[in-house]
């Protein structure tokens, strides 16, 4: 079993909209699952220097994000000129009133693409059977790598804030709308 990574939780910017950096060391542990949540095949968004915002699909392993990319790709470039980046990881079931996010920010670095890592990160989202998933995904795991240029763009977060803002949905009166509440923590 993984241990849990800490995170800052309150989400709440002081006034003036600076907040004070704290160490992961002394912030307190998520409100949800951290670790079950970001093994969901969630769509991230990961912020450049530029700003530059592009949607990716992540592993999370080894308290980093695992970001498949290559020359392809400007992330690559964007990396190595300016490493500071954000990600943002969420999803927002308005059905059910699910919301839960978690921002990371730190600094990517590029590493070598290896084959078992590439292979847990697109199963995830394409499911364990190769032969259904489309070719351009297959010839990642089968390609010639460093012909190819592609790499690994790990984030370890130096900062991470998980927050579950889910609320509850009850049907109102004649049951053809919602009215949307809060979710107390009793809830």
């Amino acid at each position: 079993m993984t241990q849990e990574p800490r995170a800052h939780t309150d989400g709440i910017d002081p006034p003036g909209g600076t907040r004070v950096p704290e160490s992961r060391s002394r912030s307190r542990p998520t409100d949800f699952p951290l670790d079950a949540f970001l093994a969901l095949p969630l769509t991230a968004r990961i912020a450049t220097a530029g700003p530059t915002v592009r949607p990716v699909w992540f592993l999370w392993e080894e308290e980093a994000f695992w970001i498949l990319t290559g020359p392809w790709s400007l992330l690559p470039r964007h990396v190595v000129t300016e490493p500071e980046v954000a990600l943002v990881v969420d999803e927002c079931d308005l059905a059910t009133g699910r919301v839960r996010q978690v921002i990371a920010r730190g600094h990517g670095e590029l590493l070598p693409f290896d084959v078992p890592r590439g292979r847990r990160k697109l199963s995830r989202y394409l499911g364990p059977d190769e032969s259904r998933w489309d070719p351009r995904f297959v010839q990642y795991l089968h390609g010639d790598h460093e012909h190819r240029g592609t790499r690994w763009l790990r984030i370890r977060p130096e900062r991470l804030t998980a927050k579950d803002l889910s609320y509850r949905v009850e049907l109102g009166d004649r049951g053809d709308s919602s009215v949307l509440r809060p979710r107390s923590s009793a809830d």
